[in-house]
């Protein structure tokens, strides 16, 4: 007896805060890349920009390479010339490439810090930061028209031998890209010791090269390609990065520095092997940038980030703006307002002396930059030089909880919470009542706010089934009392 098997409709791809993503064989195949690919190729050509090019990355997930080859394929059929990356490399280093270029946009496949089941599709403006709302809006309704039709494609290795495919390695041009705004060769000769944390990803070897042939001692963990990525997700936050933490509490290490899977989000923990987390992160570098270079442009910050950067603000007279979650509004922010700095929730983090788009790398630099100035300045060890901070920035207890589901349950779930909140959200959080609830400009969650200045946000996700709880509080107590009346809210219990 045949089976007859019921052919499924394309995909509908959508693009959350960070790209697309999705799960590889399931939605994420080589058809929907050339969609996603031909969206890009039609907005260039549309533009009448197909002369300037497009910028071709990916990190070091399963297939990435193919995957990217696949995309060049699609862009090369459209007669636009393609920069291609000789190796896996950070994301950033797509968005360098593309203002260094003068590219019409760039491509990166990475799911970023997704689970090693999943990949995913960036794309990049010409200014190197996250397409915005605007970009991805055309190239959503040009792949939803393409659903079901042939994809044009020229073999790779023809286009190649044609002349019209360049292989780019971005190390050179990069470290004297970082060299403008950064001396290295003082970080270089620092008496100190790091511990690195790549997490198998597309920043191995980066930090260690650039710090190389110097003082400073440099020990890097996990440098080897591994698809699986030892089995946690690579995102640098605990628990995930506990064996990190485990090594610098041993001793031996002034600080340690932390990467994501494609290397555009930084972590640290200190000497203790005490992780700082993400919101620690934004204010350490808002303080840097003021404290240290006294510079006084303006900040931006996603709704989830922290409450310090508003008081650092004032301290210093800086403007802070607040955007959506995603650096496609908060590089677009940063490109609008001047800002010398954006940082998201999640460790990203974009500097307008560099780049309008989150590099982790750097980030990282400037964070071992800021404890080496704290350090000549007395502060030190780490641990004192965050003490010092806090006395000026005031306390921040966070913590952020991932609540998932099952994939066909999810969109019950999101619609419960999303249609919930709205009339029956919390009265009151860890004793005291709530005084503002803000719903998030992008629809898909709600803020809640104390007197204090504490708050919890519970927000649905766009490119996973999960719904995150994030707290930050002024005690350990009221943090934790606040994540599970998060919890709670978001189980239904």
């Amino acid at each position: 007896m045949s089976i007859i098997a019921e052919v499924p409709a394309p995909a509908r791809i959508v693009f959350g805060t960070d790209g697309w993503r999705a799960r590889v064989a399931d939605e994420f195949t080589f058809e929907n890349v050339r969609r996603c690919a031909d969206g890009v190729a039609r907005y260039v050509t549309e533009r009448g920009e197909q002369a300037r090019g497009v910028v071709v990355a990916y990190d070091r997930r399963f297939a990435s390479e193919h995957f990217a080859a696949a995309a060049a394929e699609v862009l090369l059929a459209h007669d636009i010339q393609v920069a291609f990356a000789v190796e896996a490399v950070p994301t950033q280093m797509c968005s360098y490439e593309v203002v260094q270029r003068g590219a019409a946009a760039g491509i990166v496949i990475t799911a970023s810090h997704n689970p090693w089941t999943d990949n995913g599709f960036k794309v990049k403006s010409p200014t190197g930061s996250a397409a915005g709302p605007e970009i991805l809006a055309v190239l959503e309704a040009a792949i939803a028209a393409n659903g079901g039709t042939a994809i044009p494609r020229r073999p790779f290795a023809e286009a190649e031998a044609a002349g019209l495919v360049e292989r780019f390695d971005p190390y050179p041009g990069y470290e004297q890209f970082v060299r403008r705004t950064l001396d290295l060769d003082a970080l270089k000769a620092a008496d100190v010791s790091i511990l690195v944390e790549p997490m198998w990803g597309a920043g191995a070897g980066w930090i260690s090269r650039l710090l190389a042939g110097g003082r400073i001692r440099v020990t890097e963990l996990h440098r080897e390609r591994n698809p699986y990525f030892g089995g946690v997700n690579p995102e640098p936050i605990r628990p995930n990065i506990d064996e990190a933490l485990g090594i610098v509490a041993g001793g031996g290490y002034d600080l340690g520095l932390l990467l994501d899977g494609d290397a555009d989000r930084a972590g640290a923990a200190d000497e203790r092997g005490v992780f700082i987390h993400q919101l620690e992160v934004t204010g350490l570098l808002i303080y840097y940038l003021a404290e240290h270079r006294g510079l006084r442009q303006p900040v931006v910050v996603s709704v989830n980030n922290t409450s310090m950067a508003g008081r650092l603000g004032a301290r210093y007279g800086i403007d802070v703006h607040e955007t959506s979650v995603g650096f496609k509004y908060i590089g677009p922010k940063m490109i609008e307002t001047g800002a010398m700095m954006g940082g998201e929730e999640s460790g990203g983090f974009g500097f307008g002396m560099h780049l309008p788009e989150r590099d982790g790398i750097y980030a990282d630099l400037l964070l071992l930059d800021l404890f080496l100035r704290e350090k000549a300045a007395g502060r030190w060890p780490v641990s004192a030089a965050l003490s010092h901070f806090h006395s000026i920035a005031g306390p921040s207890f966070y913590r952020r909880v991932d609540i998932h589901f099952d994939r066909s349950a999810y969109p019950a779930v999101k619609r419960r919470l999303l249609e919930g909140l709205r009339e029956h959200g919390p009265t009151e959080l860890a004793g005291q009542p709530v005084s503002r609830t803000v719903l998030l400009e992008t629809n898909d969650g709600y803020k809640f706010f104390v007197a204090d200045g504490s708050w919890l946000l519970v927000r649905t996700s766009g490119t996973e089934p999960l719904v995150r709880v994030y707290v930050e509080a002024t005690s350990e107590e009221a943090r934790e009392a606040m994540i599970a009346a998060g919890e709670r809210l978001v189980r239904g219990t």
